[in-house]
């Protein structure tokens, strides 16, 4: 029983219950942290210009914990590009499997999601692939850096149609460079530069569209049917 004159206890409101009943976010591994934190940096900063003492001190990790992890630079750099690729394609696959049988559909939100406007906190500087293969170009012997390999394997992924590298997809069979060519990829400007807004572009838009569309109908119409 509360003493006289002492304040009862404040009854639970509704958000404090729901904040106790909500399960806590588990904590980032170290090695999550670590890419994040190198990941944000080599983006924004450039990879050269970007150190392995500055990493451990912005992960807030260990140097032993991340050489662990991470054998060398080189080893962080590659898994840096190999995670921004899994994300883009991800995102990719996510978009078109939102308009099922719908290529048209597909395409313009692919457009439109390469043109959305970036957070003040995440400037813009264009794509990390071709920024990592101007950091790290082919030398003339042939012999490529690690990082330019993966860069270059992104992009030749882009190049192909989805319908290429995955048989089951329901993407229209489109190349993933096209809505990447409508937009100028500026790293002078905190924001991707549009090109949509153009009268030549839209018209070739629609004329991709009309030949893409088209080559579809044709491929489904040679898709044998069990009788």
């Amino acid at each position: 029983m509360a003493a006289p004159g002492a304040a009862a206890p404040a009854a639970p409101t509704a958000q404090a219950s729901a904040a106790d009943a909500a399960p806590a976010a588990p904590a980032k591994s170290a090695r999550e942290r670590i890419l994040e934190t190198a990941s944000d940096l080599f983006y924004r900063e450039g990879i050269r210009a970007v150190g392995i003492d500055t990493i451990i001190a912005k992960s807030g990790v260990a140097k032993m914990s991340l050489y662990r992890h991470f054998a060398s630079k080189d080893e962080l750099v590659v898994a840096f590009l190999e995670w921004r690729d899994q994300l883009y394609w991800h995102w990719w696959d996510g978009v078109v499997a939102a308009h099922p049988d719908r290529p048209r559909a597909q395409i313009e939100a692919l457009f439109a999601g390469h043109r959305r406007p970036h957070p003040p906190s995440r400037a813009y500087r264009g794509c990390a692939f071709l920024n990592t293969s101007t950091e790290f170009p082919a030398a003339s012997d042939g012999q490529r850096h690690p990082a330019h390999a993966v860069s270059l394997m992104h992009k030749e992924k882009v190049r192909t149609p989805a319908s290429a590298r995955s048989p089951a997809s329901s993407a229209p069979p489109i190349p993933g460079c096209l809505p990447t060519s409508f937009c100028c990829c500026s790293t002078a400007s905190s924001q991707p530069q549009p090109l949509l807004g153009c009268r030549l572009a839209k018209t070739a838009l629609d004329t991709t569209l009309a030949i893409v569309i088209d080559a579809q109908l044709q491929r489904v119409a040679l898709i044998p049917h069990g009788g």
